[in-house]
């Protein structure tokens, strides 16, 4: 039987851990670097497991987070074959942890 090998796709962990809590934060970084992906196309790219992708997105976000493949992307090989696979939510399996922005401080004008 084929060994059947997948992997882990951890950007948001990695982002999350140079304080980069929002995903309209990449965007712009990205379009520093000649990458010009919607909004949308940058919330996909953070949330969810990309079957395909651009060399050059790869080696920007590299770039960016100044991390390794290795920091972005963990291959495993998955304990034994599930009959029923259960749907989550996207983002669901890959959680930021204990890692949390900081919170907001509002400071108004003086009340007379």
């Amino acid at each position: 039987m084929p060994r059947k090998l997948d992997y882990r796709w951890n950007l948001r962990q990695v982002m999350a851990s140079r304080d980069m809590f929002q995903t309209t934060d990449l965007a712009p970084l990205l379009a520093e670097r000649g990458i010009g992906l919607s909004s949308s196309q940058v919330y996909r790219l953070v949330t969810e497991r990309p079957e395909r992708l651009s060399l050059k997105v790869l080696m920007a976000l590299l770039d960016i987070l100044d991390c390794s493949m290795e920091d972005l992307i963990e291959p495993f090989a998955p304990a034994g074959q599930t009959a029923a696979r259960t749907k989550k939510a996207a983002g669901a399996e890959a959680s930021v942890g204990d890692l949390r922005p900081r919170r907001a401080r509002i400071h108004g004008a003086p009340r007379p």
